[in-house]
């Protein structure tokens, strides 16, 4: 893609849109294909791009049900870092990390990956212990990460209420290589680089149905566009994964809640970083286009809608406004919901499954897009080669039988 010079960018930006391109195409589906990835947010997405520019595969098709980008990956806060406590997890996380560190470069599309640093709060002497240790383990394994005083807290965000509070701030962890990316530029920027390695896109296609050979593996998907044939298929479906699944038979030991987040009306620059509180259930950051956005915990119930009860949302608004209290004024813009699957370890399965040909990458909770690069490149990988990638061989389903599980329930910096 050949740069525009600046008078070149402005005609076309004041030509209401005419002789633009579309990103991707968007093709009718093929009969068949030498693999489907089920899912079209930025996993499955991501891991259309790698077995294309990795591993050659290119007859590859990506089913979306509805819009690219239109579930998980556009319905976060966009918060990335690897600052999580087992060896298995900070490798596979920090692997993203690296990859997001160049991602805007291998793509040729600026996912506006921001590395402003995440601070994660302590409120408590449990807090301090928990993340006292998360800093020593991390360091063991290469991840940066290190511990604040409460005047060193309120240094890297001024803004910090550190003092007069419910839950004074004892302390902080901070990784300053994490931060935030642009959710839907992701998104975007993995569709136009698969599909320029000749990766259908195709959107408006749900799965309805898997198909199973003789001899129990898989070969095929019926969907509202079709019948598609394919001897592997990889499941990347968010919140919908345990639904998808069992049309092939396979119960996943998952649970699906809703997460909410909203967002402010924009401000100037005045946030400098990312701020997560575990015992308090909230976190906030600033977007490019100024809004201060907003999480919360996980609803109570499971749900495969994507919305969430009020009071979580007011908790966490409280929480802020505590926190920082020159933002009470602010009003809030929009708010937004997703589904996420939780696993009994809080940490995802990347795996093959019982059934061959047959591959899934579930079970990320809140913690799906910082991992989007390094979970869509190992996944790409298992597909390939119908074994794990080094990274990814932890994940497995059979660890919940075996008793290996990979706990990272305190990692995840709000409620699961």
């Amino acid at each position: 893609m050949q740069p525009f010079s600046g008078l070149a960018l402005l005609r076309r930006g004041l030509s209401g849109q005419r002789g633009w391109t579309t990103q991707w195409r968007s093709p009718p589906p093929k009969a068949a294909y030498d693999a489907l990835i089920v899912g079209g947010g930025g996993h499955g997405l991501g891991a259309a791009y790698y077995l294309a520019s990795e591993h050659h595969l290119t007859n590859i098709a990506v089913l979306e049900k509805g819009w690219i980008g239109g579930g998980n990956t556009g319905r976060n806060t966009t918060i990335i870092r690897s600052n999580y406590l087992f060896d298995e997890s900070a490798a596979l996380y920090d692997h993203a990390v690296r990859l997001w560190e160049r991602l805007s470069q291998v793509l040729n599309y600026n996912v506006m990956f921001s590395q402003r640093g995440v601070m994660m709060l302590a409120h408590t002497v449990h807090d301090a212990q928990v993340f006292k240790r998360h800093v020593h383990a991390n360091r063991v394994n290469g991840v940066d990460n290190e511990w604040l005083t409460p005047e060193q807290a309120k240094a890297f965000c001024p803004l910090l209420n550190t003092g007069n509070i419910r839950y004074p701030v004892l302390g902080a962890a901070l990784q300053r290589r994490g931060g935030t990316a642009r959710h839907d530029a992701v998104a975007w920027g993995y569709a136009r680089a698969a599909d320029a390695l000749g990766v259908d896109i195709i959107e408006n296609c749900e799965v309805t149905g898997i198909r199973r050979n003789a001899s129990g593996a898989v070969e095929g998907v019926e969907t509202t566009r079709g019948t598609i044939r394919a001897p592997r298929i990889g499941v990347a479906a968010a919140g919908h994964t345990s639904v998808i699944m069992k049309m092939a038979g396979i119960e996943l030991p998952l649970e699906s809640y809703p997460l909410q987040a909203l967002v402010s009306e924009p401000v100037k620059p005045v946030f400098p970083c990312v701020v997560m509180s575990n015992t308090i259930h909230a976190y906030i950051s600033q977007s490019d286009k100024g809004e201060l956005v907003i999480g919360a915990g996980t609803d109570a119930y499971t749900s495969y809608t994507q919305r969430g009860g009020l009071h979580i949302t007011s908790h966490a608004l409280e929480a802020i406004c505590e926190l920082f209290p020159m933002f009470r004024r602010l009003r809030m813009l929009r708010n937004w919901g997703g589904i996420v699957d939780v696993t009994p370890d809080r940490s995802p399965i990347i795996a093959r499954t019982p059934v061959p040909g047959l591959y899934v990458n579930c079970g990320w909770g809140t913690g799906g897009f910082k991992a989007t690069p390094g979970s869509a490149h190992v996944f790409a990988w298992t597909i390939a080669r119908d074994e794990p990638h080094p990274l990814n061989a932890p994940f497995t389903l059979e660890r919940f039988r075996d008793g290996q599980l990979i706990d990272e329930a305190a990692a995840a910096a709000v409620a699961h």
